[in-house]
């Protein structure tokens, strides 16, 4: 699962069908871009970048920065 793009989501308030209307995707497609199943296209990551103000390298993350750093630190 990409958990840095569903906090994003999250924190920004929006469910997935929101963001999925925004990418001009299905809420299906949406959600197996959001759980790593489907890798997704470069303008997907762009408008994602956009809409979250967060660099796509960060988004497309298996784990949730918060873990990385936690794991770093033992």
């Amino acid at each position: 699962m990409r958990k840095n793009l569903k906090e994003a989501r999250q924190k920004a308030g929006m469910v997935q069908r929101q963001v999925a209307e925004y990418l001009g995707i299905t809420v299906r497609s949406y959600q197996r871009l959001e759980s790593g199943e489907l890798l997704g296209s470069i303008q997907n990551w762009d408008a994602l970048e956009d809409l979250f103000k967060i660099n796509q390298r960060e988004l497309r993350m298996e784990e949730s920065l918060s873990e990385a750093a936690e794991k770093n630190s033992c």
